[in-house]
């Protein structure tokens, strides 16, 4: 039987456990995107705190595919040194890191890409900021070979594997999505189609990064919105990326116009309310022979243990946990059994946006209250969240 804390391999990757990080805006990087000493810590202190795996936050693979402030980029050689420094701040603490590999596409605006956003296809859907410009095959050809020399690059500066996010509404996730992708040409129409930019990206990944090296991919196991990516069309796009030998399948759900149904939801304050997208993740597990991960709202090992030991899942992933507590993990492992202290109030968002990084403001809250002595309000400012 599977175990949480036995040791695992994804593709000669040696992990210490069934547990990863799953990749989060951190905010933590120059308006460049070169990273920061801040961020070697922040991942320095997740591989102390007995993280499987560390996926890193989502980083832009050409600078139009750019989104948010402080986001990594991995689209030239000038940040060399400072991306083997925060790679080797997490071997050093015996950890492995991944690097997720992303375009935005229409999820991004004007003034952050530097230029029209682009997207598959011209239209105007309540996920995108404005309406973007359709790629041309010279677009689409100049952005899979971005993906690719991102993945040389991570392989060079010592990353353990790479992840291409096809997931959350970017610009893979809109060439899947019939909502998104009205070309009609060969990289729309039909599902292989609509699949090709995905499956294109994942051969030239490959091809750069060597057959050795640990791919993954997070894929969306439904957009859970009407004209979306289905279920039962994501199953079929998994079955093509394990024909293509990825090495795992990251399976999350939802866009940013998926509502309450979104990648990131909140509230998650019941065992019934956890592993929101387990049931895509079972379906995509049932049809694949690489290895699955499922993503969204775990917070106890009680709910974890299960989805591994009954439902076949290979590793679970989870961001905002972590972000609260690094050390999850090791608290875990040394007896403490107690549920993850997130409260899934999303709080940890804005701080990033106005202070150069992501952080847990009801811990800090929390903290500050213990400094001053007025014992007893914590669980009031705890619970105004």
């Amino acid at each position: 039987m599977k175990d949480v804390f036995e040791k695992t391999t994804i593709n000669g990757m040696n992990l210490p456990n069934r547990l990863v990080r799953s990749a989060t805006w951190e905010g933590m990087c120059e308006a460049d995107g070169r990273p920061t000493a801040k961020l070697a810590s922040c991942y320095r202190d997740l591989a102390a705190g007995g993280v499987g795996l560390i996926i890193t936050g989502y980083t832009f693979v050409r600078p139009d595919g750019k989104q948010l402030p402080g986001k990594m980029g991995i689209h030239t050689d000038a940040f060399s040194s400072d991306m083997r420094n925060l790679v080797q701040a997490v071997h050093k603490e015996g950890g492995k890191i991944c690097l997720q590999l992303v375009h935005a596409g229409g999820q991004t605006d004007t003034k952050t890409a530097g230029r029209k956003p682009l997207a598959p296809s011209a239209v105007k859907v309540e996920q995108f900021p404005e309406e973007p410009a359709a790629m041309s095959k010279k677009d689409i050809e100049g952005i899979v070979t971005a993906f690719g020399d991102g993945a040389r690059r991570a392989r060079d500066y010592g990353f353990d594997a790479v992840q291409l996010h096809a997931a959350h509404g970017y610009l893979i996730n809109q060439f899947l999505s019939p909502l998104t992708n009205r070309r009609t040409d060969e990289y729309g129409g039909t599902l292989e189609n609509r699949c090709r930019f995905l499956l294109e990206v994942c051969s030239r990944v490959r091809f750069e990064s060597g057959a050795d090296f640990p791919v993954l991919a997070k894929l969306n196991g439904s957009d859970n919105l009407e004209g979306g990516l289905d279920m039962t069309d994501a199953v079929h796009v998994a079955m093509l990326l394990d024909r293509e030998k990825i090495d795992a399948i990251e399976v999350s759900g939802g866009t940013p116009a998926s509502g309450n149904k979104g990648p990131v939801r909140i509230n998650i304050d019941t065992p019934e309310l956890e592993a929101y997208n387990l049931g895509l993740a079972r379906e995509i597990r049932k049809a694949v022979n690489c290895q699955v991960m499922s993503v969204g709202g775990f917070r106890s090992l009680e709910v974890i243990r299960k989805a591994i030991r009954e439902d076949g899942i290979d590793y679970i992933s989870m961001a905002r946990p972590f972000i609260r507590e690094p050390r999850l993990v090791n608290r875990w492992k040394e007896g403490d059994l107690s549920p993850a202290r997130c409260i899934s109030c999303n709080g940890c968002f804005n701080p990033g946006l106005k202070e150069g990084g992501i952080y847990c403001v009801v811990d800090r809250k929390e903290k500050k209250v213990k400094r001053s002595g007025r014992h007893g309000a914590g669980r009031q400012d705890k619970m105004s969240l």
